[in-house]
């Protein structure tokens, strides 16, 4: 036993972290139907429904190559509805929810510190959105899309970026928000347009001028252009500057949720 006024935990609260991981895990299995199954259920009828509607016969022309439809917009289906938005999901809904039950002192006072929070919350987040990915790979494999990676270090780096990008947005929708319909605002207003206008279903070298340089300002792009190129081995945009730029971006908003946490910005009042 420690004498007194001598710290146990010195450096990282490895027994806290990993507490506050499983916690979040288990909280997204407990209800594993609706968090994991019904996004995989979905993102799979996306892509059956596109490619009936618009024949999937009909190659996609990217990067001087031609691709059949549905392997085309597979990848960009898998790593925006099957991962990065339940990874928004689980991440806006832990802290807000706290606020709105009174529960919120389960994550203030256990003794971990600012960056330990953050990161349990990024994992869980994190970790469904993989689950989910793997999920919809898995069900797209069996309906007959050929879905092999050739590239998998571009599979894993993007679909981290992405992935951690969609959690960091949902730290900071959880810490803004103070009712669901803020965080539905987030979701329909922000994270679903960017998704659905960022290349998913089409090439972006098919759009007018305009247009085009509007999808290349949209980080979605880049992140679904290296996840497919992932799968694909080829891309609309240059695969070094689109990791640079969403790394950067990442960066960036883990900073802002490291400063909004550690300020306790909405959540300590």
């Amino acid at each position: 036993m420690s004498a007194p006024g001598v710290p146990v935990i010195r450096n990282v609260n490895w027994g806290g972290l990993r507490t506050l991981y499983i916690k979040e895990v288990r909280r997204f299995f407990k209800v594993q139907l609706q968090t994991i199954w019904a996004p995989a259920l979905t993102t799979l009828l996306f892509l059956i429904v596109f490619s009936i509607a618009t024949g999937a016969k009909l190659p996609v022309l990217i990067g001087g190559v031609q691709i059949p439809f549905a392997e085309f917009i597979a990848p960009g289906l898998i790593i925006t509805q099957g991962m990065m938005g339940p990874a928004f999901a689980n991440a806006s809904f832990s802290l807000m929810v706290g606020k709105i039950q009174g529960t919120i002192v389960d994550y203030l006072q256990p003794p971990l510190s600012t960056m330990e929070l953050l990161v349990a919350l990024l994992g869980g987040a994190m970790t469904r959105a993989f689950l989910v990915g793997i999920a919809v790979w898995g069900a797209m494999m069996l309906y007959g899309v050929h879905l092999i990676p050739v590239h998998f270090w571009a599979v894993a780096w993007f679909g981290f970026l992405g992935t951690l990008f969609l959690a960091l947005l949902g730290v900071i929708t959880s810490i803004w928000a103070e009712k669901f319909d803020h965080a539905a605002a987030v979701t329909n207003f922000l994270v679903t347009p960017l998704g659905l206008l960022s290349g998913t279903f089409y090439s972006v070298d098919r759009l007018a001028p305009a247009f085009r340089a509007v999808s290349h300002a949209n980080p979605f792009f880049y992140i679904i252009s290296g996840f497919r190129y992932g799968f694909l081995g080829t891309a609309d945009s240059p695969i070094l500057i689109g990791s640079i730029a969403i790394l950067a971006l990442d960066v960036a908003l883990a900073i802002v949720c490291y400063a909004l946490l550690r300020s306790g910005w909405k959540i300590k009042n």
